[in-house]
């Protein structure tokens, strides 16, 4: 009988990947009902560095999955509660005139709740768009800049913000280049009639679950260093970017409904969304190579708000999620 192989550094890599995102999915379970898509794509959005925006009629548990996900971290979190008077400083923080001991006054920085590890932006497109543009140069750079002062923002840094659909009472549309800055738009549904018996059956009764830390801070940085090492082939790459040149309306090869309906396609940040996406999906797969096929999977999470319709596609109520549906049935693999 021949000895078992030892394992090689990819598999292992692999391994203790899955071993530990099982491990947060596990201890968010707890608390979070069903909702398996969203709490992945929300742990996707931690592990590729980026950001995540939460759509959902209220009451379906938005702020409560953000909550129990920096629990299950030994992470520090913070909540906005965003709202038509939120001001810039009121995230940020601001310069305050301080006295010392020796009765002299200075200038200290007071910082605000954006200095966190998990930001969660609740209810963001209540706010002014003004107050929701003083959250861009935190989410791309990891930094705020206050009277020429830039303070740096301590790593892992994520926002996870929730809205509700535009079309309710109280909302303004986010900015385009806020909407781009997150990695993933994931969209919350209502639960079936199994998690709902479940639901009531927490939210009603004595019992009061609550998700304990699981992961240490070091160790998501080290997960977000493993995504970074996944390879992928030079035509799984060239896939995500047909792809996304396909949601542009003026590329040869884009389908009828990106011509049709489209005003501009995702920008490039939509590819990396995708190839980081399908490098996540690998790993949790026991996989060290992203596929054609977890492009596929991610890509309406990293596209869905990136597309901006035109006139057309508004007036006749195309989403953008049928845009990408039909790129994706149309497109081949291999060009």
């Amino acid at each position: 009988m021949s000895e078992p192989k030892p394992a090689t550094n990819a598999e292992t890599l692999v391994a203790d990947f899955q071993r530990d995102v099982g491990r947060l999915k596990e201890e968010i379970g707890k608390v979070i009902v069903g909702q398996g898509a969203i709490v992945d794509g929300a742990l996707s959005c931690l592990l590729a560095c980026g950001h995540g925006l939460l759509e959902g009629v209220p009451g379906l548990g938005k702020t409560m999955l953000v909550r129990t996900l920096a629990q299950s971290m030994d992470l520090l979190f913070s909540r906005i509660q965003f709202t038509p008077d939120l001001m810039p400083a009121d995230i940020l923080g601001t310069n305050m005139i301080v006295e010392d001991a020796s009765g002299g006054k200075h200038f200290e920085f007071q910082r605000g709740p954006v200095f966190a590890n998990v930001v969660l932006a609740d209810e963001i497109n209540r706010a002014t768009p003004k107050t929701q543009s003083a959250m861009l140069e935190s989410m791309q750079e990891r930094s705020v800049t206050i009277a020429k002062t830039t303070y740096q923002l301590d790593p892992p840094f994520m926002v996870l913000a929730t809205q509700n659909p535009l079309e309710m009472e109280g909302t303004y549309p986010l900015p385009e280049a806020q909407l781009d800055r997150f990695l993933f738009k994931l969209k919350v549904t209502f639960p079936d009639r199994q998690g709902l018996h479940t639901i009531l059956e927490r939210t009603t009764s004595e019992e009061d679950p609550q998700a304990e830390p699981v992961i240490t801070r070091e160790r998501i940085l080290q997960m977000r260093g493993v995504v970074r090492q996944v390879p992928v082939s030079h035509a799984v790459q060239d896939y995500a970017i047909r792809i996304l040149e396909a949601t542009h309306p003026d590329r040869p090869h884009s389908p009828e409904s990106s011509r049709k309906y489209a005003r501009f396609g995702a920008s490039p940040r939509g590819a990396q969304a995708i190839l980081l996406g399908a490098k996540i999906l690998a790993l949790l797969d026991g996989r060290f190579a992203a596929s054609c096929a977890d492009i596929r999977q991610v890509a309406p999470a990293a596209l869905r708000h990136r597309i901006i319709l035109n006139f057309e596609g508004e007036a006749e109520g195309v989403t953008t999620d049928q845009v990408i549906e039909e790129i994706l049935k149309t497109l081949p693999e291999a060009p």
